[in-house]
């Protein structure tokens, strides 16, 4: 595999900022296109987390698919209202970009998306909001009921996030930023896959969705096992993620 770290400028945010890839070795003369796996960090990591933490390149190696990681700060995925518009940049100029440097699939059946945390919330925003552009989706203890969260976090290094991303009062429940609500609002989301610790702070967070999707019949593979918020079980279960993934 390649380990790319990619600084470039960014047009939605205004700003400069970067993407780490990771792309399989080609044979002479390949030219096929990599199936591609965007994978989102989470709130306290950067683009570098995945694979300075986990053996993320040794297992993308074996599945031979192409990784990109892109950089997002404390934002939720979301279009801040007193900040930059990173919904706008994650769904629509990140993908742009990246096909145009580097030889990835624009195949929604060949084009995933995960992510740990705050990115498993923003993974499944981008497959409930956008299904017809993904093949499959992952959330690795994800913020999967974020109304619920953002009443009871409060942390001291950004007394203010909630409000910078989403208004004061923050305006989540029934709005297209709330995933519970857009499981209301999807006809054929992709497949979808839950995994959590169950001593995961977000452990409940993921039960929710769980008993949410049942309730409307969305089909949602879960695999709830013993472990905490931590890289040691991030690692483990993004191999998981990365076999489930129908590549073919």
């Amino acid at each position: 595999m390649a380990r790319i770290r990619c600084d470039f400028s960014s047009d939605a945010l205004g700003v400069g900022t970067s993407m780490t890839v990771l792309l399989p070795e080609q044979a002479t003369g390949q030219t096929a296109e990599f199936p591609t796996l965007y994978l989102l960090h989470g709130l306290s990591d950067d683009d570098s987390a995945w694979t300075r933490f986990t053996s993320l390149e040794r297992y993308a190696a074996e599945r031979q698919i192409a990784i990109v990681m892109p950089r997002v700060e404390r934002s939720f995925y979301t279009d801040e209202v007193w900040g930059r518009p990173y919904w706008t940049f994650i769904s629509e100029e990140l993908p742009r970009t990246a096909r145009g440097l580097f030889r990835l699939t624009d195949d929604p059946a060949r084009t995933f998306v995960a992510g740990l945390s705050m990115g498993g919330y923003g993974a499944f925003k981008l497959a409930l909001r956008h299904p017809d552009r993904f093949g499959a989706a992952a959330s690795l203890s994800g913020v999967l009921d974020l109304a619920t969260r953002a009443r009871e976090l409060v942390r001291p290094e950004d007394p203010r996030m909630w409000g910078r991303i989403y208004g004061t009062p923050p305006t989540i429940e029934g709005t297209d930023n709330d995933l519970l609500h857009l499981l209301d609002t999807v006809e054929h989301p992709p497949p979808l896959f839950v995994t959590c610790g169950t001593e995961d702070v977000l452990y409940s967070s993921n039960v929710r969705f769980r008993d949410a999707c049942a309730e409307r019949g969305i089909p949602l593979k879960t695999e709830f096992s013993p472990g905490a918020h931590d890289w040691a079980f991030w690692d483990d279960k993004i191999r998981e993620v990365l076999a489930w993934l129908p590549l073919t």
